[in-house]
């Protein structure tokens, strides 16, 4: 995936602002930021949901909104909230987004892969938090993707949840799939991640391994994320 120069404006704020990087197939990327900096957006535009204003991005050799309709079977999706009907019970929904696919994976692997068996029948709105981002999680990768993009995954996951989906995200990697993660939890960018974006006010100010960034661990991720995003103040 390679994004050069890209701006995204909503009236005459620039949301993304010259942004630039790139994602090497079969690892993790990280892209880390404050609420606003222009992380969903710029996510939304590689995946086509989004028009850019100016600059250029291309996933799997594609243009996302030009190409929209032959990238879309080859992606995964893992939004922050919503992602199914309100009435649809878990398995129905699974089934349903199997059913687009030419070889998805097998369902009911992956519902005890994710402890998802208990809430089956429940429909999406009655569902934990917890229980949506399984879900969200698993309709993500049900495609076998090329490219998986999650935002938030962990949100609302008890710390068994959050290490299972760690674990997956570790196999996808292991399997090839290319994987863009958004996430505010410094550590599952740290424990994850081949490479690390941090993003403010619509552009890159930082990027590099997670070894590199700490300085071989001599600091953790969080201490140098809250440096580089820290508020200026004026003297």
């Amino acid at each position: 995936m390679e994004i050069d120069n890209l701006v995204v404006r909503y009236g005459e704020k620039a949301a993304v602002d010259g942004l630039s990087l790139t994602v090497s197939a079969g690892s993790v990327t990280a892209v880390l930021g404050p609420n606003g900096a222009g992380k969903t957006t710029t996510v939304e535009s590689c995946e086509g949901f989004r028009r850019p204003d100016s600059g250029r991005v291309r996933v799997l050799g594609l243009d996302p909104i030009a190409n929209h309709e032959e990238l879309m079977p080859r992606i995964g999706v893992m939004l922050q909230e919503g992602g199914a009907w309100s009435g649809v019970r878990a398995v129905e929904m699974l089934r349903y987004v199997a059913s687009l696919h030419a070889h998805p994976l097998d369902i009911p692997a992956l519902v005890e892969r994710l402890d998802l068996g208990s809430c089956g029948r429940t429909p999406y709105r009655r569902l934990s938090g917890g229980q949506k981002q399984r879900l969200s999680f698993a309709l993500a990768i049900l495609g076998r993707p090329e490219i998986t993009f999650l935002d938030e995954p962990t949100t609302g996951l008890d710390p068994h949840g959050r290490r299972e989906i760690w674990q997956l995200i570790r196999d996808l990697r292991d399997d090839g799939v290319t994987v863009v993660l958004t996430t505010h939890a410094m550590d599952e960018a740290e424990q994850l991640s081949d490479q690390v974006y941090v993003v403010s006010a619509g552009k890159v100010i930082a990027s590099g391994t997670p070894d590199s960034l700490t300085e071989h661990h001599t600091k953790s991720l969080e201490d140098v994320y809250l440096e580089l995003t820290a508020p200026k103040r004026e003297n």
